[in-house]
């Protein structure tokens, strides 16, 4: 069992609070993701979880033992770093084989062997064993760090952007790879990145980071399908959210915005009315596919640009003032400048508080 709780954690760094107040469950067996942007606390806290960071408060237990106090190696737990770690002047199986050879661990020069084998077999490099580490490809070192965190058996993985450094398709065939990888071993996982795409295709659960504090935890669709507020909801996403400061005015069922204006259906009205703020002021979150071009019905704009994706097209629509990203089928005609209506999906719009950026309406 490597189960992982974190209790109101905290860590300053001088005058800067890296982790405040951080509390979390993290289920056995399970791949979890932090996800934030650059300063976020996502390393400190993967740091402090290994026990290579003492926290100011609170407690971190593993496996239900509190390991405040206990060394890194008493964690038993395995990182990959995004730098890759490695002895260049060692070959894979050296490399490999390293971890082992302490003391500590007493293991024979078979059971080494085995573990080598049977670690650089799970990681597709057992045809690199003999050759030097500074001789592969970026994507091959990588596969060398992470089988030299397996080739130990630990209870816990912790991965610091490991995937950083790899060009975009090396990073999506890896990405597949460890979430196979991590189901196989059937061992816990946590994995740290600022990369959306990556945390969405890879977690069972996210944990989105802020300024050092924990925002919202879910699934990949609960975070996407409703963003606890407007900093999670435009963080994951691509393209990303669109959002607006509008007024709705219930009274006549209608969202103003500048000169962008439209109707509210009655089942939005019905929900909307005992959340808005006294003056009707929100922040209103639409993701690009929830916008459509439609006929004669919907809202006035034309064609600002547009980015051909192959399968789909993003087509930036000048409307009421605003620019909307909007998701069509890769067939639409987007010519520049080319008069188009557009329609909202209601029931997928998003509410915000202009202050605290707080979901009014979850969905």
């Amino acid at each position: 069992m490597a189960a992982i709780s974190l209790r109101r954690l905290g860590k300053r760094f001088g005058a800067v609070a890296a982790v405040q107040e951080l509390t979390l469950d993290i289920h056995d067996r399970e791949f979890f993701v932090l996800l934030g942007p650059t300063g976020a606390g996502k390393t400190t806290t993967l740091r402090c979880i290994a026990g290579l960071e003492r926290p100011d408060q609170g407690e971190i237990h593993i496996a239900g033992d509190r390991v405040d106090d206990w060394s890194a190696a008493q964690r038993d737990v395995a990182l990959v770093f995004q730098q890759y770690s490695l002895y260049p002047n060692y070959t894979v199986r050296e490399n490999l084989a390293f971890p082992l050879r302490s003391k500590l661990r007493r293991f024979s020069a078979q059971q080494i062997d085995e573990r080598v084998r049977k670690a650089a077999a799970t990681v597709r490099i057992d045809h690199l064993l003999d050759r030097r580490t500074d001789r592969l490809s970026g994507g091959e070192m990588q596969r060398v760090s992470i089988g030299r965190a397996i080739v130990r058996e630990p209870r816990l993985f912790l991965m610091d952007e490991p995937l950083s450094n790899l060009d975009a398709k090396l990073r999506e065939l890896l990405r597949a790879e460890l979430k196979g990888l991590q189901q196989r071993l059937g061992t816990t996982l946590i994995f740290v990145t600022h990369d959306q795409v990556e945390a969405m295709s890879m977690g069972d659960r996210i944990g989105v980071l802020d300024g050092g504090q924990l925002v919202q935890v879910g699934t990949p669709a609960q975070i996407y399908n409703a963003p606890a507020n407007a900093f999670v909801a435009s963080f994951v996403g691509s393209p990303a959210i669109n959002l607006l400061d509008v007024q709705v005015d219930l009274a006549q069922g209608r969202v103003h915005g500048g000169s962008l204006a439209f109707a509210l259906d009655a089942a939005t009205q019905e929900t909307l009315a005992p959340l808005l703020p006294a003056d009707g002021r929100v922040r209103l979150g639409i993701r690009p596919e929830d916008i459509a071009l439609v006929g004669e019905a919907g809202i006035p704009g034309s064609i600002y640009g547009a980015e051909n994706h192959g399968a789909e097209i993003i087509a930036v629509v000048e409307a009421g003032g605003h620019h909307l990203r909007a998701t069509v089928p890769a067939k639409t005609p987007t010519a520049l400048n080319q008069p188009v209506r557009i329609a909202f999906a209601q029931p997928r719009l998003h509410f915000f508080d202009p202050l605290s950026g707080r979901n009014l309406r979850p969905i």
